[in-house]
C-alpha cells in the first residue's frame, strides 16, 4: 500500500515518471487508444466472421424458407430463418432465438 506522505507519493510520482524513459503520458494514452482500437477492429472482425462470413447467404427470404423445406426432407427439423444485420441478406439457425449484437 503506498504511504499518504506528500513527500513519498512526489518520490513515486518521479520514480514512475522516470520509468517511462522520456515516454510522456500523452505517448502512453495515445498508444494505450490505439491498441484498444486495434483489439475492437479484430473483436469486430471476428463477430462478422463467426455470425455472418462463416454461413450461407440466401438473397430473399423465399430461398432461405426453400432451403429449410429441403433439409427439413432430410430430417433436419426446427431451422429458422433470420435477416443478416450486417450483409442484409439471409441466414439459417437452429436456435430459438437469435441475438444480434
Amino acid at each position: 500500500m503506498s504511504s499518504k506522505k506528500r513527500s513519498a507519493r512526489a518520490r513515486q510520482r518521479e520514480e514512475f515518471l522516470a520509468s517511462l524513459d522520456g515516454t510522456s503520458m500523452d505517448d502512453v494514452f495515445s498508444h494505450e487508444e490505439r491498441r484498444r482500437d486495434r483489439m475492437d477492429e479484430r473483436r469486430e472482425a471476428a463477430l462478422r466472421h463467426k455470425a455472418c462470413d462463416s454461413k450461407q447467404r440466401y438473397g430473399s427470404r423465399a430461398q432461405a424458407e426453400g432451403a429449410i423445406a429441403a433439409c427439413a426432407e432430410y430430417g433436419m427439423t426446427g431451422l429458422r430463418c433470420y435477416r443478416c444485420t450486417y450483409c442484409h441478406g439471409w441466414h439459417l439457425t437452429s436456435h430459438a432465438t437469435t441475438e444480434q449484437r
